[in-house]
């Protein structure tokens, strides 16, 4: 992943993520689709954002699940 990317990545699961909702309330394929709809509109592709993390899918959920995100 370039530092952009990366960068890109944690900004907007800081901003789009709401801290208090559960994975199983919101819909981890919607945010993926937008944080990859909102980068392409800054010019980053999809690839370079996942290019060593593999999955933007895992990281949002990872993040949900793992963070305190969930009750």
């Amino acid at each position: 992943m370039s530092t952009r990317g990366v960068n890109f990545l944690h900004k907007w699961i800081a901003n789009n993520v709401p801290e208090t909702v559960g994975a199983e309330v919101i819909s981890v394929a919607e945010l993926t689709q937008q944080l990859f709809a909102d980068a392409k509109a800054v010019g980053i592709s999809s690839v370079e954002i996942e290019e060593d993390t593999g999955s933007v899918y895992e990281v949002i959920l990872d993040v949900i699940v793992h963070h305190g995100l969930t009750d």
